[in-house]
């Protein structure tokens, strides 16, 4: 019996879809790779994400190199992660000196040989209504949480171009694909750091480089006392470490960081961490002008510009009854747990 046009046409279409699924899990063989013995540099690795990351490699036999400006928490850091048998070099690196990023990698060269895998971790935060931000606030965030990463990138990239293999993970946020309110100048240096990310991996994958974009929403970290605070600084600091710690609409940190390690144990060119992340990611893409008007509605409901000019503070020194109440209990456990806690 004769085939009529429309049953040769879906099976032709069931064979592609076949030959699709098949080639893409054997693309996945190929670019999946083992951490054990792997050297992986870890940028803010002392606490919070970083540390999070650096605990499940060290867990896979990971040989890690960790760089952040406090020495004191990059020793509490190593002192935990040797525990588990591995080797952990640290070294304090202030990442917006080019200088000392190229000082740090030889060190880790000289200490474990090739690099395998570098993380991109490390970041500032400043909440602040854009009356209160300045150039000078500006130009740190991109320092710190773009440029840093383009160095530690260009420090590390000759070597594995000559391996013909490596993989970069660069930890931006879903504030680099969506601008969130008083984060102005965070946003403005994510959105640089995933436009370059995304380029990067375009040009190495011929060099057998898999660069690795991760936007987190929320994340449980413990972050937001060391964050950057200015104008009201109590009520910014308060709104802030409370929407850090909504069950629903955040993930925990450890949660945050399998994700991170798989999506670098499989090559993968991005990933999104937490329902909300991704929701506001694909209103973005299809619907720009709806999420700009709920992005401005939010906007009103935040603190008002405070009138201290240029003064800011750590979280830290800017508590008050709220942020130190029933509704941040999450994030002050994460803060405990991930070396955020100390000072």
């Amino acid at each position: 019996m004769r085939m009529s046009l429309q049953t040769k046409t879906i099976l032709w279409g069931l064979a592609g879809v076949g030959a699709w699924v098949t080639l893409k899990s054997e693309l996945a063989k190929k670019r999946t790779i083992d951490f054990r013995g792997k050297t992986v540099v870890i940028t803010g690795g002392s606490r919070g994400l970083g540390l999070e990351i650096a605990r499940l490699l060290a867990q896979e036999g990971a040989n890690l190199a960790l760089c952040a400006r406090d020495a004191d928490e990059l020793d509490r850091a190593r002192q935990e992660l040797q525990a588990y048998g591995v080797s952990v070099h640290t070294q304090p690196c202030d990442l917006t000196d080019k200088a000392q990023i190229d000082h740090f990698i030889a060190n880790v060269q000289k200490t474990f040989g090739p690099i395998d895998v570098l993380i991109n971790n490390a970041g500032i935060i400043l909440v602040a209504p854009y009356e209160n931000a300045t150039e000078a606030d500006f130009r740190e965030s991109m320092e710190t949480n773009f440029w840093a990463a383009f160095h530690m990138v260009n420090a590390v990239l000759p070597k594995m171009r000559l391996r013909k293999q490596g993989r970069i993970v660069n930890i931006a946020s879903i504030g680099g694909k969506v601008a969130v309110p008083h984060l102005s100048t965070y946003s403005t240096s994510k959105f640089a750091l995933v436009g370059y990310s995304e380029g990067l991996r375009a040009e190495l994958l011929k060099d057998g480089i898999y660069v690795t974009t991760i936007c987190p929403g929320l994340m449980r970290t413990g972050s937001p006392r060391n964050a950057l605070v200015k104008g009201q600084h109590e009520k910014e600091y308060a709104a802030f470490k409370i929407s850090d710690s909504i069950p629903l609409l955040t993930m925990s940190s450890a949660n945050a960081a399998r994700q991170v390690v798989e999506a670098c144990r499989h090559g993968q060119a991005e990933r999104l961490l937490s329902l909300p992340a991704k929701v506001g990611a694909a209103i973005q893409g299809v619907a720009p002008n709806l999420l700009a008007e709920v992005v401005a509605i939010v906007a009103r409901m935040l603190p008002m510009p405070g009138s201290n000019g240029e003064g800011r503070r750590m979280g830290k020194d800017s508590r008050s009854a709220l942020s130190e109440s029933v509704l941040t209990m999450l994030t002050d456990e994460a803060a405990e747990r991930n070396n955020e806690n100390v000072h």
